[in-house]
């Protein structure tokens, strides 16, 4: 056997195992989940012992039909307001703690304390902010911004709880962000920056001109992974509100989460077919990114 059939072997010997989980655990019912979405497949059935029953485009001919689900997608892309304003603070939050001064990994650590707490407990925390005795209200009424007659809870108001879960999905992700950031800025080469200061650029300037383009691919990364998390919105909105008050807080993955596995017919077909309607979303928000970055990356 020559040698580089034998490496080849190796090679694929040591990949298996992570393939036949991936295969397992992965793909297999992804492939299976894109299925059931053309297919009839619900609770009876399933505890019948009846398999899915091919339904073709059934199920998206009742998506298009259900209000509700076209306001949890809509509440879906609105979450993409998080997007930008998360990403500019977690560049600029790396941006400060990009520096070696006495405490600096205390900060870091800190940062990132929001994303490994646990959604339940964080659920409490925000709970006791946001309702109507809560830290929020008192603030405010602290400021004289607001009477303390007119103050309400902020996750029972409509008109305030979709903004309220966004703010924990800030707080959530900022952290996570920010350390992606911060490695891709120190992989930054210090000669780079040395050298356009000493060609007589300003910090802004270098920031710019040098920092930005550098980055530009964990700029990348960091928008696709924001924009496919909001899209897939879920955890903040079961614990805080479960789509309520009026759906104002209802997305899409909610929509696909509550036919799958609440009431008592446990739709798995038409919740199939709502995550592959989620999924091409996400699909063409990454296209967009990856469009956008790059015809970016040809004018600079």
């Amino acid at each position: 056997m020559k040698s580089s059939t034998r490496e080849a072997l190796l090679s694929y010997a040591f990949l298996a195992p992570a393939l036949l989980l991936l295969a397992v655990f992965t793909f297999y019912p992804m492939l299976y989940g894109a299925y059931l979405g053309f297919t009839e497949y619900n609770g009876q059935r399933f505890g019948n012992g009846l398999p899915p029953r091919w339904v073709g485009l059934e199920n998206f001919h009742k998506l298009s039909q259900d209000t509700l689900f076209w306001t949890g997608l809509k509440n879906s892309l609105k979450y993409l307001l998080v997007v930008p304003i998360l990403q500019i603070a977690s560049l600029a939050a790396a941006v400060l703690v990009n520096r070696s001064l006495p405490g600096i990994s205390f900060f870091r650590g800190a940062y990132y304390v929001p994303v490994v707490t646990s959604i339940s407990l964080a659920a409490v925390m925000w709970e006791w902010v946001f309702n109507r005795d809560g830290t929020l209200n008192w603030l405010l009424t602290a400021l004289h911004l607001v009477d303390p007659k007119q103050t309400f809870g902020w996750l029972d108001n409509p008109a305030t709880a979709f903004y309220a879960i966004l703010l924990v999905t800030f707080w959530r992700g900022f952290g996570y962000y920010m350390v992606l950031y911060l490695a891709g800025l120190q992989s930054i080469p210090a000669e780079l920056e040395e050298a356009a200061r000493l060609d007589g650029a300003t910090r802004l300037q270098v920031f710019w001109r040098v920092t930005v383009p550098m980055m530009k691919p964990t700029i990348l990364l960091c928008s696709l992974l924001s924009t496919i998390a909001a899209i897939r919105a879920l955890e903040e909105v079961l614990v805080l509100t479960g789509g309520g008050p009026l759906n104002s807080t209802y997305t899409a993955l909610m929509y696909v989460y509550s036919k799958a596995f609440q009431g008592f017919n446990f739709d798995y077909g038409l919740a199939s077919a709502a995550g592959l309607v989620v999924a091409l979303v996400a699909l063409i928000l990454s296209i967009i990114n990856f469009r956008f970055f790059r015809d970016a990356g040809a004018r600079a």
